[in-house]
């Protein structure tokens, strides 16, 4: 994503395979990515000889946390945090657990931090973090 926002001052979208090539990417890997992210709208495709990808939105409005979800899935570093997993329950001692509440807090510091952060911070280094 920070290949393509950076490439993506051109009027033209960014080939699959430049941004495969500018970041040491298989481009089979990298096209399984980009239909994440494209299934996610975070970018848009266009077919063709002229083709690629643009961001669908401007970079500083797409948080590396909605990245990280998408591409990744729960910001929770453990199952028994992720509210998103069925069987985050599963643990025999999930209801009298003493550390949970420290790996929900945990869970929440990392998504703060990843949520405040945009990808134009990251493209530009610029990373006012504050948790």
């Amino acid at each position: 994503m920070v290949a393509l926002a950076r490439m993506a001052g051109h009027e033209r979208p960014v080939p699959l395979r430049a941004i495969a090539e500018a970041e040491s990417i298989p481009e089979p890997f990298l096209d399984q990515i980009m239909a994440k992210l494209r299934r996610a709208n975070l970018v848009t495709s266009v077919r063709g000889v002229n083709g690629g990808y643009h961001l669908s939105r401007p970079a500083e409005e797409i948080s590396v946390g909605e990245l990280v979800r998408v591409l990744e899935g729960s910001l929770a570093p453990i199952a028994c945090v992720d509210d998103a997993d069925p069987d985050s329950a599963s643990c025999d001692l999930y209801a009298g657990c003493h550390a949970r509440s420290v790996w929900v807090r945990v869970t929440k510091a990392i998504a703060r931090a990843l949520d405040q952060l945009s990808l134009a911070d990251v493209m530009h280094d610029d990373v006012p973090l504050q948790v």
